[in-house]
């Protein structure tokens, strides 16, 4: 989880206020859109946890609000998980679902911020300082320079 926030932190990070409405296309999701769905995502993972599994209702909010939605809802997952109670959907389901689906939507925030000339700078990720646990906005920020640039 703490993965998802770091690279989902710094897709969504110092982003222009442009950037939520941002189309790239007449058929593609805005990311306001893109990012609303992931904390979708990662509300039914929670659901699926601790057996009430529901698709929650969709939201409206600001940009702002869906940066701080994703945050608390990647938290309160990341705290089911670590008070290792049993699951009610094995780890591989929620993992190749949500999870998995959440990484993919992240990766199209990062393209759709070049697509819309705010560029987020590659890195190695092998080496970022990842740490379990850490799953909120305060994230250690990418290092000075990379093996991209």
């Amino acid at each position: 989880m703490a993965t998802l926030a770091y690279r989902c932190g710094k897709a969504v990070r110092g982003a222009p206020e442009s950037f939520a409405q941002f189309k790239a296309g007449p058929s593609t999701r805005t990311p306001i859109e893109i990012l609303s769905h992931i904390g979708d995502l990662l509300d039914w993972a929670l659901s699926q946890a601790n057996g009430k599994e529901r698709w929650p209702s969709p939201s409206s909010l600001s940009w702002d609000g869906e940066v701080e939605r994703f945050h608390a809802s990647l938290q309160a997952y990341d705290a089911y998980l670590a008070l290792k109670k049993p699951l009610h959907k094995p780890a591989e389901r929620m993992f190749q679902g949500a999870i998995a689906d959440a990484l993919t939507h992240t990766g199209q925030l990062t393209m759709l911020r070049r697509l819309a000339g705010s560029h987020v700078r590659g890195e190695n990720y092998s080496r970022a300082d990842i740490q379990i646990g850490r799953v909120g906005p305060a994230q250690s920020p990418p290092p000075e320079r990379s093996e991209f640039d």
